[in-house]
């Protein structure tokens, strides 16, 4: 199975929804822009909130699985999607994608132009400033 990074894209806010239909909450959400989970034969990545794994599961799963492609052509990259998490007030959009050479071995290089994360992150401060 792949290997699936997820990145914490873009959270927005609400304040007008949360005023008028949120109960007051002291602490709601961990996750920090570019916070970045790697998902390992589909599994939910330790420290991931339970909220946000519940929106991407089957995706990250199906990617793991080695399909994707999904809604016929949706993203530029075939193997990966965006998707954000269920809470209304607050939501985080997060983008995942296959970790994978052409031989299927994870070797930290995202799919869409090749830049080592690890060395080079041009492209998670390009999906950043979108």
């Amino acid at each position: 199975m792949n290997k699936v990074r997820i990145t914490a894209v873009r959270q927005t806010v609400y304040p007008d929804l949360m005023a008028r239909y949120e109960n007051p909450i002291e602490h709601t959400c961990d996750v920090r822009e570019g916070q970045q989970w790697t998902s390992v034969d589909g599994t939910c990545p330790e420290g991931m909130c339970p909220s946000a794994w519940s929106s991407m599961r089957e995706f990250v799963e199906a990617l793991a699985r080695g399909e994707g492609n999904f809604f016929d052509g949706w993203m530029q990259n075939p193997m990966s999607a965006m998707i954000s998490c269920n809470d209304g007030f607050r939501p985080f959009s997060f983008y995942i994608e296959v970790m994978v050479d052409g031989n299927g071995n994870d070797n930290g290089k995202d799919n869409v132009n090749g830049n080592d994360n690890g060395n080079d992150r041009s492209a998670l401060a390009t999906l950043l400033r979108a």
